[in-house]
């Protein structure tokens, strides 16, 4: 349901070129840290995973169970997690969905 043509699945079109456009979700990973944490320990943080998932072993191990590194920003991350939590938001209200 990615935008763009999974690398280990080329032949499999998105959700948009089957026909249903603007049904994208993606699995995503991150790593986060308690608020307040210093920015220099984040930016420390980022660069270390960054420069850990550009190994060749790395991105070879992500490829093969299907996976696609990004490495954003710490920014960036923030906004990608803002607009999930307003996209299923959404999702969830227009559903009446409810925990038990």
């Amino acid at each position: 349901m990615s935008k763009t043509r999974l690398q280990a699945l080329p032949d499999v079109p998105t959700i948009a070129e089957a026909g249903y456009a603007g049904m994208e979700g993606e699995n995503w990973f991150g790593v986060l840290v308690p608020a307040g944490t210093p920015s220099d320990i984040v930016s420390l943080l980022h660069r270390e995973i960054v420069d850990v998932i550009a190994l060749p072993e790395m991105r070879e191990r992500f490829a093969a169970l299907g996976l696609e590194p990004v490495g954003s920003t710490p920014k960036e991350f923030a906004e990608r997690i803002a607009i999930e939590l307003d996209k299923w938001g959404k999702v969830i209200r227009l559903a009446n969905i409810r925990g038990q």
